[in-house]
């Protein structure tokens, strides 16, 4: 989570020198949905391919899968709470 604030300060950070605070206020806003948009389709990229495992397989798959999702709805949670 704490990579990812970076990753969106960093944006950030070289339009403070040219934007209101308002206006970069709304681009912090704009680029922590993409950040956020991102990790989900990162998540369900990772779900498909556990779900692409043989039967014998699924258990573990299925397992995995569980945990990705829950980490990746912490993830949300942490990143929208930032805001």
């Amino acid at each position: 989570m704490e990579k990812l604030k970076i990753i969106v300060d960093e944006a950030i950070g070289e339009l403070e020198k040219t934007l209101s605070k308002d206006q970069v206020d709304e681009v912090s806003r704009v680029i922590n949905a993409a950040v956020i948009r991102g990790m989900l389709e990162g998540q369900h990229r990772a779900v498909d391919a556990c779900n692409n495992f043989a039967d014998a397989e699924q258990d573990m798959a299925h397992k995995i899968a569980t945990a990705i999702r829950k980490k990746n709805d912490a993830l949300i949670v942490n990143l929208s709470s930032m805001r």
